[in-house]
């Protein structure tokens, strides 16, 4: 299914509406449709880079300039496999050794050898269960038809059950081709996870970053107050919101960690509103564990420096 999100036609809106309901399906079109992608104003922070793509061309010049292009597609494909255990006193046992594929930022349309090398390494893992965390396409308008390719792709190789949310470069016209081959969106919503007699529930909010439609109320009205649950976030900016209302584990992604860091990893622009301990890897707040992924893809530029992309193997455990 090929989706143009830049006037979306009546079937995809009756789609939505009856997928989401009528307020978040045209809340969220009206959104896309009025606001565009400013690079100034608007969202959770001021200032959005990846708005801004006559940077894009300028960041590309100066790399070119420096003879260091090539070796910056080359980081852009060398996938790394981060493994992250996370300890809750809480676990059931049934749950005991539940291992997550997270995906983040996968910008699927950005540099197919980068796609390609994403396809060879999720092939040879094992893991319970897939959870993405937004932006799908590299732009963030126009045309979604070649991300939704990509993400085919992905969804064939991955195994299921597979759970997403939408991030700040992602249309909601997309959802309905991402749950068409087997990516269940949770949009507001959560699902329940079972084992034996145990469950587990995975709660996911729409982009909270510049569209601003998370409702981290409403993920959690079917989740049972001594459960185990897991928030999905494109961004790692409502990270106080989710701890206070209860999560024990959010998972997030869109910073890249970076993306074109300093030696040692030191990201030059974070695009997130967030304490620097929050941009990449494993981090704690008040009683919740969280991991902020430095993503699978490229935003902007194909390349990577000192920042190389990665997928995530969440491993729970008893603490």
């Amino acid at each position: 299914m090929s989706i143009n999100n830049s006037e979306p036609d009546a079937d995809i809106q009756a789609l939505l509406e009856q997928r989401l309901g009528k307020t978040h399906a045209r809340q969220r079109l009206g959104i896309e449709a009025d606001s565009g992608h400013h690079v100034f104003g608007g969202g959770f922070n001021f200032f959005h880079p990846e708005n801004w793509y006559s940077t894009h061309s300028l960041i590309k010049y100066i790399i070119r300039l420096s003879g260091m292009y090539s070796r910056g597609k080359r980081n852009a494909c060398n996938i790394q496999v981060t493994n992250n255990e996370i300890a809750l006193s809480g676990l059931p046992k049934n749950f005991q050794g539940f291992t997550l594929l997270h995906l983040s930022d996968l910008h699927v349309d950005m540099y197919d050898k980068a796609t390609n090398a994403l396809l060879d390494v999720i092939a040879s893992l094992e893991y319970d269960v897939c959870v993405m965390t937004g932006d799908y396409r590299a732009r963030t308008y126009g045309d979604t038809s070649q991300s939704m390719l990509g993400m085919q792709r992905v969804a064939e190789v991955v195994k299921q059950p597979v759970y997403g949310v939408l991030g700040n470069h992602d249309s909601i016209t997309m959802v309905p081709a991402l749950e068409s081959y087997g990516i269940q969106m949770l949009l507001n919503e959560s699902v329940t996870v079972s084992r034996g007699n145990d469950n587990l529930h995975i709660a996911g909010v729409d982009d909270a970053h510049y569209f601003r439609v998370e409702n981290i109320a409403k993920s959690a009205e079917q989740i049972v107050d001594d459960s185990v649950s897991i928030m999905l976030s494109h961004t790692p900016e409502i990270y106080r919101q989710v701890a206070h209302a209860g999560f024990n584990i959010m998972l997030s992604g869109h910073t890249h960690g970076g993306q074109i860091c300093l030696p040692g990893g030191v990201a030059l622009i974070t695009v997130c509103d967030v304490p620097r301990r929050f941009v990449k890897g494993r981090w704690h707040f008040r009683g919740m564990e969280g991991y902020t992924s430095v993503g699978t893809g490229s935003c902007g530029v194909p390349l990577r420096f000192f920042c190389p992309p990665e997928i995530t193997l969440h491993t729970l455990r008893k603490a």
